[in-house]
């Protein structure tokens, strides 16, 4: 029985994301997708053109979605908590691709997506701590910003999603910290 297209384009994307997290992008290659699958690689060519163009179709859920954290939080009077929690919730959401492009910034520098997620990352602590804070406050958004990523990608998505609240304080806690060390 034939496969429905956008039942295939999922599994392809499932398979992708599963192998380049154990093996890295640069590591794992279109046949080896397509045998997983038990499709021909002409089959995944009809979906995906290129490695590339499978990269972008795993990322662009995590760019939209900060994309809308980032307009979701935009303005003078951002609620660091809800920012903060909002954050914990899209790394859990994408932790497998961020677990991904963790172990092979290598060859995804070079693709331009680490680049834009970095982007997204200043402008998150932008939104935190303004254009041009001290040293200090900006050292607590990067450690309040990095905390809940890592938390998120690192620990099981249902551990990670347990211990919400928790991450959130001390993610406060980190950014007040910054706040309070400045002359």
């Amino acid at each position: 029985m034939p496969r429905e297209r956008s039942d295939t384009k999922t599994e392809i994307r499932a398979v992708a994301l599963e192998l380049f997290g154990r093996k890295g992008y640069e590591k794992t290659s279109l046949r080896e997708i397509a045998e997983r699958l038990d499709i021909t690689k002409a089959a995944l060519y009809y979906h995906y053109r290129s490695k590339d163009e499978l990269l972008r179709a795993l990322v662009r859920p995590l760019l939209d979605d900060a994309e809308e954290l980032l307009e979701g939080h935009s303005g003078d009077s951002v609620d660091p908590r809800a920012l903060l929690g909002d954050y914990f919730d899209l790394c859990v959401r994408h932790s497998a691709l961020l677990l991904a492009l963790l172990n092979d910034l290598g060859s995804l520098g070079e693709s331009g997506l680490v680049g834009r997620i970095v982007d997204w990352r200043l402008k998150l602590d932008v939104a935190l701590v303004g254009e041009e804070p001290k040293t200090p406050a900006r050292m607590g958004a990067v450690i309040a910003l990095g905390g809940i990523q890592d938390i998120a990608v690192l620990m099981a998505p249902g551990d990670a999603e347990r211990h919400r609240e928790a991450a959130v304080e001390i993610a406060l806690a980190a950014l007040e910290a910054g706040f309070s060390h400045m002359d």
